[in-house]
């Protein structure tokens, strides 16, 4: 098994996987990994649907497709603005999130995160800023399985795109009306090499000391 120094800095976005089954006994490690995530009051007021049937997959692709698309528009037409040096890591990003998009109905699953705004503490709810701290309830389950994932050698990645088509997800998952959707995580064993070294800001730009700007 893995390190968890080792994952965590080598737990890259996989977004090419293979249509191969995952075994059930490691798809349950996976979830336990999730239950066990701390929450605010310990309510886990998370629920997460595990998508497996492929015309749901399917379905749920075609609006991964057209989002992604939407979204990477304004990449791809500044792509003949740059340099090939520069050109080279933005290139490499969307072909590996084409190839989800056109595949993501061949995973073998796709979880999605829900929560309940209701059962959580949402201390900067009325800020004059976007709120964040519900995610504190829902997110570290998101990374525990993510974790859990590269210990079990499967690939996965992040993806939230779909909540712009909450409404749709929601009805074709049956998912309550109370229940909102934050995350998506398509798993499964890599095409490639899967998970390795990542690039990272060094902890000298994201910390201070006692105070902001003050160097650690």
């Amino acid at each position: 098994m893995v390190e968890l120094y080792e994952a965590m800095s080598t737990l890259r976005a996989v977004r090419r996987l293979r249509p191969d089954p995952i075994p059930d006994e490691v798809l349950q490690r996976v979830l336990q990994a999730a239950a066990w995530a701390p929450t605010g009051g310990n309510v886990q007021p998370f629920r997460i649907v595990v998508v497996k049937d492929p015309g749901k997959l399917q379905q749920i692709q075609g609006w991964y497709h057209a989002e992604w698309h939407k979204y990477t528009s304004d990449m791809r037409a500044r792509l003949d603005k740059m340099s090939e040096d520069a050109r080279d890591a933005p290139q490499k990003m969307l072909k590996a999130g084409d190839y989800l998009a056109n595949h993501l109905g061949q995973v073998p699953a796709l979880l999605v995160f829900c929560f309940n705004a209701s059962s959580m503490a949402i201390t900067d709810a009325n800020l004059d800023r976007p709120s964040v701290v519900g995610g504190g309830s829902v997110y570290t389950a998101v990374q525990n399985v993510m974790l859990a994932c590269r210990a079990e050698g499967l690939g996965c990645v992040l993806t939230t795109l779909l909540c712009f088509r909450e409404e749709e997800v929601r009805q074709l998952l049956d998912i309550p009306a109370q229940w909102g959707t934050c995350a998506h995580v398509p798993i499964g064993y890599p095409v490639l090499r899967g998970h390795g070294p990542i690039s990272r800001r060094p902890v000298s730009k994201l910390t201070f000391l006692d105070e902001w700007g003050n160097d650690l």
